[in-house]
């Protein structure tokens, strides 16, 4: 039998068994008997070198046209089964699913509430770059070019062919920047993403959040600043919350002081997260340098003000339960889902 009389016969040998598969283990089996390397097509198509070559043209046509109605055919059966395997899986009855809606993370949260908060105590809110330069960052609050208060902060360098800029330390230079360009009085926060060359830890990370304040005004007073804060920390942290000034040192405040609030989760008790002191350390303040006031061209004879610097994550950490500031950043929904 020639090798054009194989073809025809295997067409239609092909042809009846592609109009009785049913099943897909059917059509595993026209697969494993014409298509595989083994299989009857491949058969054909060694035996073309017999032909003679004024014939193979014809010949190896007719063999591609049956191997390509044979491929696709097989292809077109199998998807057809796949939809009707799928199909079946689905179960019309079983209720539909919810769309699952996404919610503000917790530093947001934390972030948006106090914003909230001394909005209402007269606040505006400023915004500032967070690639900065030395100026605003260091020097302007004070920072001499060898002051030793710059090793408080490990900084991030930009490579820029001039060497001045880096990522912001904390948000202060943005409060350089209102004084610079707003003359008293002046009542702002300044919200937002700050940088330092740290170890990520449990208790520290590389990038974080601050909110620090402002005020600045004929005859403002370190009791001005206290009765503020006061009232931030009692409808933050509860009515019952009293606070405490311990003594401190920040270049661009003085007096500088930090302050803590009676620890809510055992009323000053004493726990474990108070470390049994009752308390709980929650900002730095202090009234703003005279050198400050000079570097924006304000009078520190006539004016006098106040700052201070809220950590987000600390204050989240400490809200919330959560013991390892890592877990703000790396979208673990089981952790976030619950705030």
């Amino acid at each position: 039998m020639s090798l054009r009389e194989q073809i025809v016969t295997l067409r239609e040998e092909i042809q009846s068994s592609l109009n009785g598969i049913a099943s897909a283990d059917a059509l595993e089996a026209f697969r494993l008997k014409h298509l595989v390397r083994k299989g009857t097509l491949q058969g054909l198509v060694e035996q073309l070198r017999t032909v003679p070559a004024d014939e193979k043209p014809l010949v190896g046509k007719e063999l591609n046209a049956l191997k390509a109605l044979a491929e696709g055919e097989y292809e077109r059966l199998q998807k057809s089964f796949e939809t009707k395997a799928a199909e079946k899986m689905i179960d019309v009855t079983l209720p539909g699913r919810d769309s699952e809606i996404g919610h503000v993370h917790l530093i947001t949260q934390t972030l948006e509430e106090l914003k909230r908060i001394f909005a209402a105590l007269g606040f505006t809110v400023e915004e500032g770059p967070e690639i900065e330069d030395d100026y605003h960052n260091f020097e302007a609050l004070n920072f001499a070019p060898d002051h030793p208060a710059r090793d408080m902060q490990d900084t991030f360098h930009i490579d820029d062919p001039a060497g001045k800029y880096i990522l912001r330390t904390h948000t202060s230079p943005v409060q350089i920047r209102v004084m610079e360009r707003q003359k008293p009085p002046i009542r702002a926060i300044v919200p937002g993403r700050v940088y330092r060359n740290e170890a990520i830890s449990a208790r520290s990370h590389s990038i974080f959040h601050m909110m620090e304040g402002l005020v600045v005004d004929e005859g403002v007073t370190f009791a001005e600043l206290q009765g503020t804060l006061l009232s931030f920390a009692k409808q933050f942290y509860g009515e019952k919350s009293a606070v405490r000034f311990r003594p401190s040192y920040f270049p661009f405040t003085e007096p500088s002081a930090e302050m803590d609030v009676t620890c809510y989760l055992c009323d000053g008790k004493g726990c474990r997260v108070c470390k049994g002191t009752g308390w709980l350390e929650i900002l730095g303040c202090g009234m703003v340098h005279p050198n400050v006031l000079r570097n924006v061209n304000i009078d520190p004879e006539k004016y006098t003000g106040y700052a201070f610097g809220i950590g987000i994550e600390r204050t989240a950490m400490l809200r919330s339960g959560i013991d390892d500031v890592r877990l703000f950043y790396e979208n673990d929904l089981r952790v976030m889902k619950q705030f």
